[in-house]
């Protein structure tokens, strides 16, 4: 079978998150299976136009922003013959590929959207995007649909789509080969690892460091991640207004070697999100004995068990960030639980599963054009 993913990013982009993990992970998988994957996606700076990573091959065109007017172009032109399945992946918005491909469409959601504009555009502009989604949820609400969490599925349920379309695919994990076991530091050490964006609650990671500094006035903050220069230097500003400087360390992009080495010596990672598709640096840091304190919003809330791998604000204010972790700080006994259990579920997390359950989906499709 040949298999064409559309997504705006790919596994090399220095932009790439959780999802072009996700993708990149199947892709390769499928192909060690016998089939052929194309991705076609955006390009970045001092991106080849073409290039084969493990057997999947990537095309880039475009930016970010316009990348699914070149798919449609490129499909219609040079992709459309060969393509006996196609993944649209969508993030804010598809590739509105159902229009152009038919019935050999499967949708790829790894969050829907909807609130997501209110928190970052002013209102027009957000009500307009809003507008979008909707339009586009009810031209692809018979499209079969792969998601990561049943926080997502609950959200295209709402949005129209039929529960028997809808597939939750086991999220997997890579465990990385450590050369060395670093053990945590002397001080209380607080971690955020993910892209720098208002969306990711960097802010409120901060303010919360400025609460437990009153407690604990040796803690410290490891900010990991990039972002657009603008929102950095914000938070940067924001951090010296706060008199924050000596304890809260902007790292930026990191080795995954590095990662490792973070998530070991931290003693709790922040995952203040707005929302998430899934989360997947709280698997990646309880792997690495380290829970998580995070917001009780989607995706969040299905990556963190409650109370058994790591805590659930009651509320998502910086106020409560900070009261759970300093009460998780206090409790030597319960945080051993959470690392004890938290390694134990990430153990089951298997790409190979992700891989094989999205496969099956996609079969069935093919089986019946």
């Amino acid at each position: 079978m040949h298999i064409l993913i559309l997504n705006w990013r790919d596994i090399e982009n220095p932009m790439a998150g959780g999802a072009e993990v996700l993708t990149h992970e199947m892709a390769k998988r499928w192909v060690d299976q016998g089939n052929r994957v194309t991705l076609f996606t955006s390009s970045f700076a001092g991106a080849p136009a073409g290039e084969n990573l493990e057997g999947v091959r990537i095309i880039r065109r475009g930016k970010w922003w316009n990348v699914q007017i070149w798919a449609f172009f490129y499909y219609i032109f040079r992709l459309h013959h060969p393509i006996d399945i196609i993944i649209d992946e969508v993030h804010w918005y598809p590739f509105f590929s159902r229009l152009y491909a038919g019935k050999k469409v499967v949708l790829l959601v790894c969050e829907v959207a909807n609130r997501l504009f209110f928190h970052l555009f002013p209102y027009p502009l957000a009500l307009l995007g809003r507008g979008i989604e909707k339009i586009y949820f009810f031209l692809n609400k018979t499209v079969p649909a792969l998601t990561i969490s049943p926080s997502t599925k609950q959200d295209l349920i709402q949005e129209g789509f039929k529960e028997e379309n809808i597939t939750v695919l086991p999220m997997g994990l890579t465990l990385p080969k450590v050369a060395r076991a670093y053990k945590k530091q002397i001080k209380p050490t607080f971690l955020f690892v993910g892209r720098i964006h208002p969306l990711k609650g960097v802010s409120d990671a901060i303010d919360a460091m400025g609460i437990i500094r009153a407690t604990l006035p040796q803690s410290q903050l490891w900010i990991v991640g990039n972002g657009q220069p603008s929102y950095v230097f914000k938070l940067r500003k924001r951090t010296h207004d706060l008199h924050l400087n000596k304890c809260i360390h902007f790292l930026g992009y990191v080795s995954e070697e590095e990662k490792v080495k973070l998530f070991q010596q931290a003693h709790l990672l922040f995952a203040p999100s707005v929302q998430e598709g899934w989360g997947l640096t709280v698997p990646e840091a309880a792997y690495q004995g380290t829970p998580a304190v995070a917001y009780n919003t989607s995706g969040l809330r299905d990556v963190v068990v409650n109370g058994v791998t790591g805590i659930l604000t009651d509320n998502n204010t910086p106020e409560e960030l900070a009261k759970a972790a300093l009460g998780l700080w206090e409790n030597n006994k319960l945080y051993g639980r959470f690392q004890k259990a938290g390694k134990a579920r990430s153990h089951t997390m298997s790409w190979d599963k992700t891989a094989s359950v999205a496969f099956g989906v996609l079969e069935r499709v093919h089986h019946t054009l």
